[in-house]
């Protein structure tokens, strides 16, 4: 692609790697389209963050295109992941300690099949602290990790798909396909509690967005390779 197609827009594809940040793969694009094309400055951005502790799909526009991004954070997306039951933690996922431990004797693979049904089609979820949303112009986790306790409201998220793909107690596996503003953290916790236990997301990737399918993407450091494939040498 040319200097002019990147800043006409384009569309591309990112696997993000597990520890990344959102902020952080969309930077390392933006560094190799710069340095490659000796442009100053250019437009870019993703459609919807990834937890650093998560993996998959980010769609990132560059130029015209970040005009675009509201209507792709807009679209349906699908998720892969395992929770682990018996434990909870303050974030729901394993950025922060276990706070609490549960029984999980009485949990069976029926009981596990059937409570996923509660959770699908529309559902009152609370965010998570630990999140980037702003309340009052400042974002909860870090009102989170001062310690302060924060009044948040629920939503209603539309959960399309909850299946349960493999139980290997106290690992469950499972897909979720969600509407926009979908925390698969606050579904994981939630989860753990309709089984009267604790539950927390322990691994999440991203699969789709809309059409758009993580097998087609790239992650950010091949993205580099494909445009300064001699960086390493300079």
């Amino acid at each position: 692609m040319t200097k002019e197609d990147y800043l006409e827009g384009q569309l591309l594809l990112i696997d993000k790697p597990l520890t990344w940040t959102s902020f952080q793969a969309v930077n390392a694009l933006k560094w190799a389209i710069r340095r490659k094309f000796e442009l100053k400055k250019i437009k870019i951005g993703h459609a919807g963050t990834l937890d650093p502790l998560a993996t998959g799909l980010l769609l990132v526009c560059t130029g015209k295109f970040t005009k675009r991004i509201s209507e792709l954070q807009g679209q349906v997306k699908e998720y892969t992941g395992t929770i682990t039951l018996g434990a909870s933690t303050p974030s729901y996922d394993l950025e922060t300690e276990f706070d609490h431990t549960y029984p999980t004797s009485h949990i069976t693979k029926d009981l596990i099949h059937l409570t996923t049904e509660q959770f699908v089609g529309e559902i009152q979820q609370f965010p998570p602290v630990f999140s980037a949303l702003k309340k009052d112009g400042k974002r909860l986790y870090e009102y989170a990790r001062e310690g302060k306790d924060v009044d948040i409201k629920s939503r209603t998220v539309e959960i399309l798909t909850f299946e349960i793909t493999e139980i290997s107690m106290p690992i469950i596996t499972f897909r979720v396909i969600c509407s926009k503003g979908t925390y698969i953290r606050s579904l994981a916790n939630d989860f753990g509690k309709a089984l009267h236990s604790g539950g927390y997301l322990s691994s999440l990737r991203r699969t789709k967005i809309g059409d758009f399918n993580v097998d087609n993407a790239v992650t950010p450091l091949d993205f580099q390779d494909a445009l300064l494939p001699n960086r390493l040498n300079n």
